[in-house]
């Protein structure tokens, strides 16, 4: 059947595309932005961290986004947020170059930020209205939605590759390229009916579909905020989390104090755990492996990937119907591809290893953001648009404050400390004069960007012992990140078996429909 025929309205599958596009503009931009990483090293100096919290701006903006937008979506209706969305995308291109000098990390941080806050509000539209526009195959049209990320990946890698390898353009000139599906998902939007949620077609007040978040759900929103109120807006440790509480009692008495599903909560914290392993690793993957290997190199393993992920994202429904796996089945499946992928990479020391080695752990993570949202969609249908709108922040979050921050930091931390022991006076040369922090572990001093750029420019055969032993600090340390990466998914896979568990206990995985006869919330 056609996504048009399978839809419950006439437009289902111009709404479907349009979504698809507006993602797809999302992932173009990451795209590049992940293959100029090094330039903003090279040109402003920034060390690894620096550049990871610039990476992290691009996530914890979407978190807003999406939290807000899923919030209000069923109130004020999809098009109106799209309208906002096309606004901000433009804006934060503007913001963005704007770079210079001494305001130029502040211009990228926060022009990626107004960026992923136009991506989380595209997604709290196009989530909710896919999985209402196709209530009988959420796993499979969810993840031909999100199968528009890697397409999007592999168009920017192949313009970077063009446009900044060979052609050695500006990166402004790069970047800038994504407004372009921004003007085609804009264009698709524009005048289109768009459909209710199951929920708020019920007639449901948002007290009631907010009570499956409860305070359990909550908790770790504010958690979440709280950490961003501190990294990004500077805001004492203390104020920040009294914010965080204000907000959580907001929300208990908003649902008269409801605890939540216990369910929701396991979802959200594994959520949390995906996005660290699955975006914040995409946000440093071509320069991790363009460092092992090639920057040329880096891009094709970079769009391998993507094309890898974008081809398999059509094949969910023959995997749940034709295989007989459960998308909780799936997910064990994929976590574990996902912890053997990263061990393997972390060990890779040709390209034909590369290719394999990244290849699994590009399986792995195919289908984890978009059957997660399938299942909270599935199992809580009284939440409308808020569930798997709060699971896309939280995801979106961890990835900005944990995820992208905690690979930038390990990276410096196991670099300098390589460095160090190998050769102390090049490690003095070369150490970051910035130190680099993460949560609440140790400071630690990573590499200076710039000098390990110049070092990294002069041939193999011509480096001091000093730049020899500075280039391959930093590849130890790329190793090592990949390693202690590959610890989430394995995380994840105990939880997600843990799952399968309780649901065969319960008699088996299946959808909850609010006017099948079951109680919402009751699951």
């Amino acid at each position: 059947m056609s996504a048009k025929t399978e839809g419950i309205v006439p437009n289902a599958s111009r709404l479907l595309w349009a979504g698809f596009m507006a993602i797809l503009a999302a992932g173009v931009g990451f795209a590049i932005r992940g293959g100029i990483f090094d330039n903003w090293g090279a040109e402003y100096g920034f060390t690894a961290a620096q550049l990871g919290a610039i990476g992290g701006a691009g996530f914890s903006g979407f978190c807003f986004g999406i939290i807000i937008g899923g919030v209000i979506c069923d109130k004020i209706g999809y098009g109106k947020l799209v309208i906002l969305a096309f606004a901000a995308h433009m804006l934060s291109a503007f913001v963005t170059f704007t770079a210079k000098g001494d305001s130029a990390y502040a211009s990228l941080y926060w022009g990626m930020f107004i960026f992923a806050y136009a991506n989380g509000t595209l997604e709290a539209v196009a989530n909710p209205l896919v999985a209402t526009l196709f209530p009988n195959k959420r796993t499979h049209y969810l993840n031909i939605l999100h199968a528009s990320w890697p397409a999007g990946l592999v168009i920017g890698s192949v313009l970077g590759w063009i446009l900044d390898d060979r052609m050695k353009l500006s990166w402004q000139i790069q970047l800038s390229l994504y407004l372009i599906p921004t003007v085609v998902y804009g264009l698709m939007f524009l005048g289109q009916h768009m459909p209710k949620s199951e929920a708020s077609e019920k007639g449901l007040k948002f007290s009631e579909m907010f009570k499956d978040v409860g305070i359990l759900g909550a908790l770790i929103v504010c958690y979440l905020l709280a950490l961003f109120g501190q990294n990004a807006l500077g805001i004492p440790a203390g104020a920040s989390y009294a914010i965080g509480g204000v907000l959580l009692v907001v929300v208990g008495v908003m649902t008269k104090f409801s605890l939540g599903s216990l369910l929701l909560f396991v979802l959200f914290v594994t959520h949390a755990m995906v996005g660290a392993v699955e975006l914040g690793t995409d946000g440093w993957i071509q320069n991790i492996t363009g460092n092992l290997f090639t920057s040329e190199q880096g891009k094709y393993l970079f769009m391998w990937t993507s094309a890898i992920m974008f081809s398999l994202r059509f094949c969910a429904d023959f995997i749940e119907k034709r295989l007989g796996i459960s998308p909780v089945g799936l997910l064990v499946i994929c976590a574990m591809l996902g912890c053997l992928g990263l061990n393997l990479a972390s060990t890779m020391t040709s390209f034909g290893v590369a290719l394999v080695a990244l290849g699994i752990y590009a399986v792995g993570k195919t289908f984890f953001w978009p059957t997660m949202l399938a299942v909270a969609s599935d199992r809580f249908p009284r939440t409308g648009a808020i569930a798997i709108s709060i699971m896309g922040g939280i995801g979106m979050m961890s990835a900005g404050l944990i995820g992208s921050p905690g690979l930038g930091y390990a990276k410096d931390r196991f670099s300098g400390e390589a460095l160090q022991q190998a050769n102390p006076a090049a490690y003095e040369q070369f150490k970051a004069a910035t130190p680099s922090k993460f949560l609440f572990l140790s400071e630690t001093h990573g590499l200076d960007g710039t000098k390990l750029a110049d070092a990294q420019k002069v041939e193999a055969a011509s480096r001091t012992p000093d730049q020899k032993a500075v280039v391959e600090a930093s590849i130890a340390g790329d190793r090592k990140t990949l390693k202690a990466d590959s610890f989430i998914p394995a995380a994840m896979a105990a939880v997600y078996l843990l799952l399968l568990l309780y649901f065969k206990s319960i008699g088996g995985y299946k959808a909850v429909h609010i006017d099948a006869g079951t109680q919402p919330g009751k699951h």
